[in-house]
């Protein structure tokens, strides 16, 4: 499975880089998050449980995050249940019409019969549509905080 999403957003690279990175504020800014639960912090390395909804019905996962500040760079890889060892990658790039925020998903089903639904279930219903509404979300909040 592999999915990107991505969104054009009207602020700085750096803005957007330290807002997304920043979990703690993620369910204040996006409504469909229902809470970020830190397992342990460090300086540039978190292990979180990250809860959201996908129109009413509730997930959540447990996820490593790396905030690389050098490449302006945001990993996360899931550490258990049926996205165990799904890596995320959220990258930021100029543009010239703002930066374009891009967020891919890659997982390798560990059961090779059942990937095929699992991309379209775990892939297209959930992560998909979760990862648009963030990118969605931080658009909204970030641009409005431009103006």
């Amino acid at each position: 499975m592999n999915t990107e999403s991505t969104i054009v957003i009207q602020a700085p690279k750096r803005t957007i880089f330290d807002s997304a990175a920043d979990l703690s504020r993620w369910p204040a800014l996006l409504p469909h998050y229902r809470y970020i639960r830190y397992i342990e912090r460090g300086d540039d390395r978190h292990i979180v449980k990250m809860a959201a909804h996908r129109d009413g019905i509730p997930i959540s996962w447990v996820s490593e995050q790396v905030i690389d500040r050098d490449r302006l760079e945001i990993r996360f890889t899931h550490l258990h249940a049926f996205t165990k060892g799904m890596g995320v990658v959220w990258s930021f790039d100029d543009t010239p019409d703002g930066t374009l925020v891009r967020i891919v998903h890659v997982l390798h089903f560990r059961i090779r019969a059942l990937a095929p639904i699992a991309d379209r279930i775990i892939g297209g219903f959930f992560i998909d549509d979760i990862a648009r509404k963030t990118l969605r979300g931080f658009k909204a909040h970030l641009e409005t905080r431009a103006k």
